[in-house]
């Protein structure tokens, strides 16, 4: 009984969302140098991963919800809620990673950065609106909620002004293929792991 009791833990979705960050950090530390940064840059890598992963995890709840308002499917709903749970998850880490990657990168934290400070409104805004979807627990309402959160994300997005974010993506843009390849291969890593954690959250709403 021990054992099986064993087993089933090793099983656990958790289990390999843990496994694939280990495998993502030991990925992200020997990740290529590049010339202006130096090592430094591989926390960029994955700051940028990390929160590429978030707005996918929130796209994918938006369209779950979607899916699930239009078909009137309670499990669309079930996986729209599990998905945005991820997505603050990942919200949330990224933050520090970003604090990190200012420090490290031009020392100093520059607080006031307007893509910082939207990202700090929309993580505590986005971890109150995860809180009360989950006390409310109803599935319309959720997926609706993970539709709006996104939509506005985006939408406020768009419109804020970079200074440490310069557009359009310095790496899809560098012509460095192997740093390309690179990022490409941490943000599949990052939705697995993401995958993983969706899955988690899914089986808590199974064994509810």
């Amino acid at each position: 009984m021990e054992y099986n009791s064993r087993m089933t833990k090793t099983k656990s979705p958790l289990f390999y969302f843990f496994l694939v960050i280990l495998a993502l950090a030991l990925m992200a530390l020997f990740g290529p140098e590049e010339k202006s940064l130096g090592s430094n840059v591989r926390i960029v890598y994955l700051h940028g991963a990390w929160v590429l992963a978030a707005e996918v995890a929130f796209i994918a709840a938006a369209l779950a919800g979607l899916a699930g308002l239009i078909l009137r499917k309670e499990q669309l709903h079930n996986w729209s809620a599990a998905l945005g749970r991820t997505g603050i998850v990942f919200w949330l880490t990224y933050l520090p990673l970003s604090l990190f990657a200012m420090q490290a990168n031009w020392n100093g934290l520059f607080l006031a950065e307007p893509r910082f400070r939207l990202a700090m409104i929309f993580a505590i805004t986005g971890v109150l609106l995860q809180l009360g979807l989950w006390l409310f627990d109803i599935g319309w309402l959720t997926s609706l909620g993970n539709i709006i959160y996104i939509v506005v994300l985006r939408a406020i997005f768009s419109t804020a002004e970079n200074i440490m974010h310069p557009p359009p993506s310095p790496i899809f843009n560098s012509g460095l293929w192997n740093i390309i390849i690179f990022f490409v291969a941490l943000n599949i890593l990052a939705w697995v792991a993401g995958y993983f954690l969706t899955r988690f959250f899914l089986s808590l709403k199974t064994n509810d």
